[in-house]
Formats: structure tokens, sequence, C-alpha cells
């Protein structure tokens, strides 16, 4: 495809209601599920709290969602946050989120999800467990096949992809059918096996915040938490149910290939959001009604999961539980690959991104955009530090949605003419609200966790020289 065709394709409307709604459940739906309230249960000590927690989060995903409806109306067009960011704002504010977004929003998350993709694979292929004689020196670096199998998985989803929309559709509408199918079994049979003395036990002083921590013998000790430390442990404790329900809005990304996207876009993030957050409260309940307090806490490398289904199935429950996870992360992993790489290509038409991201090929996808965040997310998976990385930027995630929802309140004000086939469901009093919690969030974990913020701020704020020096080479060529 010569130059001036690639700079004259265009996205093809292909995805219809239903793909939409497995873009955003298969996109949110990863491995986290699986393992995050273990640490989530150290942090806040009780069944409560954690179920508490999930619902304030499966409560802000939902108001998002619904707000994010409104958005994706007045610009049904590829970017997504990207640009709702750029026009409510200022091109910087949109570019400081496409930055942190390439740098490790969605290649970070890509990474983690094919790691675990891997891991996982360790309970049918030896090679694959997480133990340092599964490691290879390449180039200096220690790597483990896990991560080797999470690059050659990224390539491959990657490649797929570069064939066009229908490709990334059949296995996204597969897959993730496939684990929500999965998910609702698990559910079903962990209320079958209903234990009632785990479950009372369980909800033993379940309104005592507490933290829950294992000596190196094997004491296991309960502190209270003061109300301050209280506010401090839950935001803590979110930052894993916040990562498990997020990439939601994956979906706005792009809008340019979503049949009547208008109508279809909203309606597909509320469904989505709303099939999962039911999904992972019910999870969470399966877990307690099965599994001790703190044999969920301290399961082995956190996979609580695990816990659950060896108590649902016995013997066979982990090769059950590992192969949904596969399946799971293979769905998540091509849901982020497909959308994350339209952003790039949205910035590339704005001239703030490379060039080469801006054009499509022949099968009418954006394949340099989609290579690039390939490689990025592949150096992610050699350099380990997608984790820490992930932790870092859950505070810089929130914050950009909290600038995006407050960009309704400033677009209706700035462009009260711009039509709007979909007003922000609650308006204004449910924005209000997730702004609110979603700075009461960012601000305890500045206060009480500093780890998890101002990394993620440096990452953010190292786009702002990128950003001028993009705008100086886009007048340079004029």
């Amino acid at each position: 495809m010569d130059n001036t065709a690639a700079d004259k394709a265009t996205f093809k409307p292909s995805l219809g209601l239903f793909d939409s709604t497995m873009i955003v459940a298969g996109s949110m739906i990863g491995s986290g599920i699986f393992i995050v309230s273990a640490d989530m249960l150290k942090e806040v000590g009780s069944a409560g709290w954690l179920l508490t927690a999930w619902l304030i989060t499966g409560f802000m995903t939902l108001t998002a969602a619904v707000s994010y409806g409104e958005l994706s109306a007045m610009y049904p067009k590829a970017g997504g946050q990207y640009v709702y960011l750029k026009e409510a704002y200022n091109p910087l504010i949109g570019f400081l989120y496409g930055w942190s977004f390439f740098a490790v929003i969605q290649t970070g998350t890509i990474a983690a999800v094919g790691v675990g993709f891997a891991k996982f694979g360790g309970y049918f292929f030896p090679a694959l467990a997480w133990e340092d004689k599964n490691t290879f020196s390449l180039l200096g670096l220690h790597v483990h096949y896990a991560q080797l199998v999470s690059i050659i998985l990224i390539i491959i989803l990657t490649f797929v992809n570069t064939k066009g929309i229908e490709a990334g559709k059949i296995i996204q509408t597969i897959f993730t059918s496939t684990k929500l199918l999965s998910l609702f079994g698990l559910i079903i049979a962990g209320f079958i096996t209903f234990k009632w003395n785990v479950w009372h036990l369980n909800w033993q002083n379940a309104w005592t915040m507490q933290h829950i921590t294992r000596s190196d013998t094997g004491i296991v000790s309960f502190e209270p938490l003061l109300i301050g430390a209280a506010l401090g442990a839950m935001a803590s404790a979110m930052v894993g149910s916040i990562f498990s329900s997020d990439a939601w809005n994956n979906v706005t990304f792009i809008a340019g290939e979503i049949k009547n996207p208008k109508r279809n876009i909203g309606l597909s993030l509320f469904l989505g959001t709303l099939i999962v957050t039911i999904i992972y409260v019910l999870i969470n309940v399966v877990y307690l009604a099965n599994v001790p307090l703190v044999d969920l806490a301290f399961a082995k490398d956190n996979r609580v999961a695990l816990s659950a289904s060896d108590a649902i199935f016995g013997a066979s429950g982990t090769i059950i539980i590992a192969a949904m996870i596969m399946v799971s992360t293979f769905g998540c992993n091509n849901g982020l690959i497909l959308a994350g790489a339209r952003v790039y290509y949205t910035m590339a038409k704005d001239q703030l991104f490379f060039k080469n991201a801006g054009k499509l090929n022949k099968s009418d996808v954006p394949e340099w955009a989609l290579w690039i965040q390939c490689i990025m997310a592949c150096a992610l998976c050699v350099s380990g530090k997608y984790g820490d990385l992930l932790d870092m930027v859950s505070f810089i995630v929130v914050i950009f949605y909290v600038l995006t929802i407050a960009g309704i309140f400033i677009l209706r004000k700035k462009k009260p003419d711009v039509e709007r086939p979909y007003k922000a469901f609650g308006y204004p009093i449910l924005p209000a609200i997730y702004i609110l919690m979603g700075v009461a969030f960012c601000t305890l974990l500045i206060i009480y966790t500093p780890q998890f913020t101002w990394p993620g701020l440096i990452i953010t704020l190292i786009g702002i020289p990128l950003y001028y020096l993009a705008v100086r080479n886009k007048t340079a060529t004029k």
C-alpha cells in the first residue's frame, strides 16, 4: 500500500453492539479477579470491607461508564479518552494521557496479562513455573521462559490484529464468551458447595478494619486500624480492584470501527461494566463462602481462585482454574492490543506521535501502531518491571478518569451546541459523586501509599517536554 493510499484509508465500521460489549468485558477481565483479593484482605482484614471495596469500585466503574456515554456520542471517532481530554481541555492534557497510555498504562497491562497467561501455563508445562531454574541469559538479562512465552503471545496477537478488525473480533468474541460462561459456572458451583460454617466464621468481626500479617513462623496477627489509617487501607486495597476493573474504556478507542457508535458505544459500556461488576462481586462471595479468611489472605502466590477451586472441585480444581485464567488472559490481551493502537493512530493524525502510526494498512487497521505497541509491551515483559509500573500508574489512571468526567461539565459550557444524542445518566449528581470519590481515592494514596503515586506522576510529567518537542517538530515541518 503506497503512502497516498495509506493516508486516505479509513476505518470500516464492522462491530455491532454484541461485539462492542465483548470488547468491554473481555478487556476488563484478565487475571486480577483470580489474585488481587488476597492482598486486599491483608489491607482491610475482613469480609465486609473486602466486599465493600469491590462494590465501591463497581459503582465507580459503572458511573464512569455511563458518563462516558455522553462523550462517546459527541465524539464517535477513534482515540476515545485522548480525544475527550483534548476537546475538553487542550492538546497538552490529551497528549499526557496518550503518552502515559503508551509508556505504561496499556503496554504495561499487555505485558502483565501476557506474563499471567504464561505463568498459569506452568500448571501444564513445568518449564513455565515461576522458578529460578526456568531462566536463561539474553543480552545480559535473566529471562524467564514465561516471559518468553508472553512475548510470543503478544507478537502472535499483534500479527492477527494486523490482518483486520474481523480477525480480532472473532478471537475476542470466542474467548470472552468462553470466560464469561466459565466464571458463571464457577459462581454456580461455588453456591452449590456453599459452606455455611466457613461463611459464618468469615463474617465474624466483618466490619472491623484491620491489617492481617503473618510472621516467618506462621503466626497470624490482626492489627485494628484507626479511622485515618483505615481510609488509607481502603484506598490501598482498591488499587487491586481498580486494576482488575480497568480497561473498560478500551471500546471508545475503536469508535471508528463500530456500527452506529453514537448508540452502541454508550450501551456497550453500560452492559459490559454491569456484567463484569456483578461477576466480580459474586466471585468474591464464592471465595468467602468456601475458604476461611486467613487462607484467602495468604493463598499461595495470592492465587485465591485456586484455593476456592480446590475447596469446590477438589484435586481437579487447580487445573480448572489454571485453564480458566489462560483463556481469560488470552482474550483480555487480544482486546487490549486491538484497541490500544487506535490511540496512537489518532495522536499521529494530530502530529503528536510517530507519523507512520497514523496510517492504515490494506486491511484498514493501524499496523505500524500495532507493532510499536508490541515492541514496547515486549520490552516491559523482559524488564520484569511491568508490575511495579502498573502499581505506580493506578493513581494516574484514576486522575485521568476524573479529568475526563469533569470534562463533561466543561464541554456543556464550552460547547453547548454540539449534538449530544445521549446525555450522561444521573448528571450532574453521579458524575460529581465519581469526581469526589476519585479525588478522595487519589488523595488517600498520596498520603498513605506514596510509592503508588510519585513515580506515576513522574512518568506522566516526562510527557510535558516530549509534547513541546513534538509541537516544535510539527511547526518546523509546516
